[in-house]
């Protein structure tokens, strides 16, 4: 099957095309052209002057459109796939939150279902484990039963069993045993993330040489500059910012990190080591009200007011309730970032975390056929996912 795209501008790793046009076959671009080609296309998209950009890649997203991947369902999993497609994005790594092994353990196997079953939706390149290894004081909206330091009784079968269904995982890296864990994890290959942690510089540093080089929510759940027999040590945030080793991640939903703090981390760690992520649960996409943070079985209420999920008694943001299109309109608005640089943010510098750039993350001849049509408010008009459409904005 051949699609042909036309009158597009099309977003490439180093420029902007005003007037181009792009082959797709078997779901790869084959051809990318600045100026309207002719060719037998069985299907033609005219995207009316509209942008054309690779697809979202959202590496840390909970839930939407009323689900949870902690509901442990395929449905649920189906769900959320196609509600952020929706919002232009074309991949994404399910995330789960604290829990018992066993609930992880069920939802691995439940997870390969979804693999298999995943048509319409985002696609999965993998699961985030966020969790359970994190700093009870840094817990955030995170369940406190089950938060727990790495135990390798724990880790290792799961690495052993099910290392190849995920992607990331997220802990602290100052907890006891938790740099034996990181070399574990990195020793499969998955990318390792340092968070909901209490650390100070030195110990962020050797984090790091254990390889947790992802900073998860940069200043959501991690301590800052403290005090310690009257010295000052910096914290998790200042190292995050100082260190050009570490990649950060933000949920640039314009209420977890308004404008000045947008600011400082662009102008600290540059385009290349920022990743928008949505973090969003299940209520993204959804109308506004009470929710659920986690399973429907026993996750946290929670309530969702004013664009963001907070606890009942509001003492915390529960997860936020963004979409890929929206942090692209707020990094636009809030900072001086130009739009081929947020557009970066959200493709080739999550696609070369995952080391998946090689099929994804840009548009370039021989890469996937994940592509995004948007107008210059940033609305999502059609998602495109490996040459397929699975989201038409209905006219």
């Amino acid at each position: 099957m051949q699609t042909k795209i036309i009158n597009a501008k099309l977003i490439l790793p180093d420029r902007i095309i005003p007037n181009g046009s792009l082959l797709i076959r078997e779901g790869k671009i084959v051809e990318i052209h600045d100026s309207p080609v002719e060719s037998d296309s069985e299907t033609v998209i005219d995207a009316e002057g509209m942008y054309v950009s690779p697809g979202f890649i959202d590496i840390h997203v909970h839930g939407g459109g009323g689900y949870d991947i902690m509901d442990n369902t395929v449905e649920a999993f189906l769900g959320v796939a196609a509600t952020h497609a929706q919002y232009g994005t074309t991949a994404m790594l399910p995330t789960t939150l604290t829990s018992e092994t066993a609930d992880l353990i069920d939802l691995f196997h439940v997870y390969e279902q979804a693999l298999l079953q995943n048509k319409d939706g985002a696609r999965f390149l993998g699961l985030h484990l966020e969790g359970p290894y994190f700093a009870m004081n840094q817990r955030g909206a995170q369940d406190p039963r089950y938060i727990r330091n790495p135990d390798p009784a724990e880790y290792e079968p799961i690495l052993r069993d099910y290392h190849h269904l995920i992607a990331r995982w997220s802990a602290a890296p100052e907890l006891p045993g938790a740099l034996t864990f990181g070399k574990k994890v990195r020793e499969k290959d998955i990318l390792l993330a340092l968070a909901h942690t209490d650390a100070v510089y030195a110990e962020i540093v050797e984090g790091l040489e254990s390889g947790y080089n992802l900073a998860t929510h940069l200043y959501s759940g991690m301590s800052g500059m403290t005090r310690k027999n009257a010295y000052r040590y910096a914290g998790t945030i200042e190292s995050c910012l100082l260190l050009d080793e570490i990649h950060v991640e933000i949920i640039a939903d314009g209420v977890h990190l308004p404008a000045p703090f947008l600011q400082l981390i662009h102008k600290t760690k540059g385009t290349e080591r920022i990743t928008l992520i949505t973090d969003a649960m299940r209520a993204a996409g959804m109308p506004e009200g009470k929710s659920v943070l986690g399973s429907l079985r026993n996750g946290l209420e929670v309530i969702v007011e004013n664009g963001v999920a907070k606890l009942p008694d509001r003492s915390s943001f529960a997860g936020s309730v963004a979409t890929m299109d929206r942090l692209i309109r707020t990094m636009l608005s809030e900072t001086s970032v130009s739009l081929q640089e947020v557009i970066r943010m959200v493709s080739i510098n999550p696609a070369r975390l995952i080391k998946r750039d090689q099929e994804i993350g840009s548009i370039a001849i021989g890469k996937d056929a994940d592509l995004v049509l948007f107008d210059e408010d940033i609305s999502i008009h059609r998602t495109i996912i490996q040459g397929r459409s699975v989201y038409e904005k209905k006219k």
